[in-house]
């Protein structure tokens, strides 16, 4: 009895938690009970493939290849891999991936690089052959065991292709002074390979959510826009993706097949008659407006071929875009991959890797020239960088999270950080919120604008990812940050905690290098004034001081509105004493 029962029980452990294969059912992604699967993802950007902007290099290197030509030139061959040991090392860990659980995502889309897994046609011995490398493959390996812990669905990208998928050589590594995806067959047939190898490996791995067989082709094959944007047919990129399904179902009847249109992920003419039942259109979304026109394209080709779309790409604006689009995807269905999990110098993302000093002069030498950095010098800066990835040296950026999920369904606000009075806060601890509950400003989203040029949402580009601007703070006092360029309208609410009811005496800390004196208006979050105080000019680079009497704070939890009545203020913090 003892053996049946422990039987029964190897059993259950193997079988009856498995939650299946995720597949199509009409418009939406289902699990094997057929119970909808809303993907809430991230895509592992600047892992195995990195682009300039994350490192801070896109001035003067954007493909990595150019990064790497970069480093060697400073820390030599050695000094060039042993920076990558440790950087694709630290990248990702469990603790990424536990912490990602943590935060909300269920899901992970992984964008490769060809070159971890296979030898580029030019550098295998024999013509047509391919050369498995077992790098990206135990990568990959690790990274699904993490995701499994954390019953996490994970998604293969191939990011960078062999020879690379369009004009765009930031996103595919693309050098091309040689021949790219669209212009060789070997690489077309080293592509196909590689998936089917992917498939082979993977076939039976159930949080495996689905295969993106190309990201973001980009590539003009009769249309005049050299990105593809224009072009009506598409053939040779409907044909290459059928050829690489073909050769996955060969060995995978099992997992979603996910495909990329044009123009980077967005053009879908020619699309012919779709070739599998497990298919899902995946499209791209980024500096648009978060309203229903901005994606009814895909909806209504959702509806026309009656397949789920996702949203494979969107990420780089600020907190308010992320909250109206995450509540816009939920209320069509459509799941999505933020992007990208680690850069340097990075406030729009979940975590923010700290740059250095050293770093920093490497960055300076590779743009502006001048005297060389010793190879020791350049080895320890670059190791470094690659000690900061680790999850446990990043910054986590809870204002992004609690835009991307808290915000979404609630509209309350919480403490940044405590406040307790009497003390001193600093300007930019105002509360977690949504733009109208939490602070308003001006500007507060990043769109494309008719010059062709980006709103800004975060003129100082530091600390949080609100509309409010955030700079480097250089005053006697501080927290390192001030709230800056002010204007009429825009105010911050912080929520402060008082032990007992009674009037406190204000200081305000302040800069204001205009020749007009601005204005700052004290209100309870219900909109009675407590007080009002002038801030005259003070000069450029100087920070003064003004106090006023008799600011009204209840006992408990209070919620103060600083309102600009007048721009041209910069704020550092307030006290209440």
């Amino acid at each position: 009895m003892m053996r049946y029962t422990v039987f029964c029980a190897l059993l259950l452990s193997q079988f009856g938690t498995s939650q299946g294969f995720l597949k199509t059912q009409g418009q939406k992604i289902v699990d094997s009970k057929g119970e909808n699967i809303y993907l809430k993802g991230l895509g592992l950007g600047g892992w195995m493939l990195q682009e300039g902007y994350m490192l801070k290099t896109d001035d003067f290197a954007g493909p990595q290849f150019k990064i790497k030509e970069k480093i060697a030139e400073v820390a030599g061959e050695d000094g060039k891999n042993e920076f990558y040991k440790a950087y694709l090392k630290n990248g990702i860990t469990k603790k990424d991936i536990d912490s990602l659980a943590k935060w909300g995502f269920n899901s992970i889309r992984l964008p490769m690089h060809y070159d971890l897994y296979t030898l580029p046609i030019e550098k295998e011995k024999v013509k047509g052959e391919n050369t498995w490398l077992e790098q990206g493959f135990k990568m990959t390996d690790d990274l699904l065991k993490w995701c499994e812990d954390n019953k996490i669905y994970l998604i293969l990208d191939l990011h960078a292709t062999p020879g690379g998928q369009g004009n765009d050589a930031n996103i595919s590594d693309n050098d091309k002074t040689k021949p790219n995806l669209w212009q060789s067959q070997e690489n077309q047939k080293k592509t196909i390979a590689l998936w089917k190898k992917l498939a082979e490996r993977y076939k039976d791995k159930e949080w495996i959510a689905g295969y993106d067989m190309i990201n973001e082709p980009n590539y003009g094959f009769t249309g005049k826009n050299p990105n593809g944007t224009d072009e009506m047919s598409n053939a040779p990129l409907w044909k290459l993706q059928k050829d690489i399904s073909d050769a996955i179902r060969q060995v995978d009847k099992n997992h979603i097949i996910i495909l990329e249109g044009n123009g980077w992920g967005n053009n879908y003419n020619g699309l012919p008659k779709l070739w599998d039942d497990n298919i899902v259109l995946s499209f791209h979304k980024y500096w648009t407006t978060n309203s229903t026109e901005s994606i009814q394209n895909i909806i209504d080709m959702r509806q026309k071929l009656d397949v789920p779309v996702w949203l494979g790409e969107t990420g780089e604006n600020s907190n308010v875009w992320f909250t109206e689009l995450n509540q816009l995807l939920l209320k069509n269905n459509i799941g999505y991959a933020y992007w990208p999990m680690k850069k340097i110098d990075n406030i729009a993302g979940v975590t923010n890797v700290k740059i250095t000093s050293d770093y920093q002069k490497l960055l300076n030498y590779w743009k502006n020239g001048g005297q060389k950095p010793s190879k020791e010098f350049a080895k320890k800066a670059l190791m470094k960088i690659a000690d900061n990835y680790k999850m446990e040296n990043v910054e986590i950026k809870k204002d992004v999270i609690d835009a991307m999920f808290r915000q979404v369904n609630d509209e309350s606000t919480r403490p940044y950080k405590d406040n307790s009075v009497p003390g001193r806060i600093f300007a930019t601890n105002y509360d977690l919120g949504r733009f109208g509950s939490a602070y308003s400003d001006n500007d507060f989203q990043n769109l494309w604008v008719s010059t062709g040029s980006h709103t800004e949402w975060n003129s100082g580009n530091k600390m949080r990812n609100d509309g409010v601007d955030i700079y480097l703070c250089n005053d006697k006092i501080n927290n390192k940050y001030y709230v800056g360029k002010t204007e009429k309208g825009e105010w911050l609410q912080y929520t402060v905690k008082s032990t007992q009811a009674r009037k406190y005496k204000a200081n305000i800390r302040y800069n204001n290098e205009s020749s007009q004196a601005s204005e700052l208006v004290i209100k309870t979050e219900n909109g009675d004034d407590l007080a009002t105080v002038k801030l005259p000019p003070t000069g450029k680079n100087i920070w003064k001081t003004v106090s006023l009497d008799n600011v009204n704070i209840d006992k408990g939890e209070n919620k103060l509105r600083l309102y600009f009545e007048a721009g041209n203020a910069n704020l550092n913090y307030f006290e209440l004493n």
